[in-house]
């Protein structure tokens, strides 16, 4: 074989294997549907989280004990209650939200979705944020 032979077959090889790497990359970090997941306690978020991956019709098994799960779900969420300024002044009586959530993969440990919502204004509190987590947590799985 020339030298030719040789460099042209090692950047065909290299370059298959860059093409490949996001596509292993992919199936690694994807949510199949279907899939068990557990809520860890959120400091009562959960419950508006679980709620909320009802409505949107996320297609997940929500699990009950964790040691069945296939994904952890994590998070966070603070509530700011309207000022009295801002009632007074604004007469904007609705409070302003942030949330977010971690996927992550009990086999491998690795986060495999995350979302952070932020609300101002929210005139349904944490509802408000659970369900726009629940909605990019479908999208997310479902491909869109």
């Amino acid at each position: 074989m020339t030298a030719k032979r040789i460099l042209f077959l090692c950047f065909t090889w290299v370059t298959i294997l860059f093409a490949l790497v996001p596509t292993w990359a992919q199936q690694a970090k994807s949510i199949p549907v279907g899939a068990k997941v557990f809520l860890e306690p959120m400091g009562g978020f959960e419950t508006y989280l679980k709620a909320a991956m009802a409505k949107k019709k996320v297609p997940l098994q929500i699990v009950e004990d964790k040691a069945q799960a296939e994904f952890i779900i994590t998070g966070h969420s603070e509530s700011q209650k309207a000022s009295t300024a801002k009632k007074v002044i604004m007469w904007n009586f609705h409070s302003n939200e942030d949330a977010s959530i971690n996927v992550s993969s009990v086999k491998t440990g690795g986060i495999v979705f995350a979302y952070e919502a932020h609300k101002d204004s929210s005139a349904h509190g944490q509802q408000s944020t659970a369900e726009a987590c629940a909605k990019h947590l479908k999208d997310q799985i479902e491909g869109n």
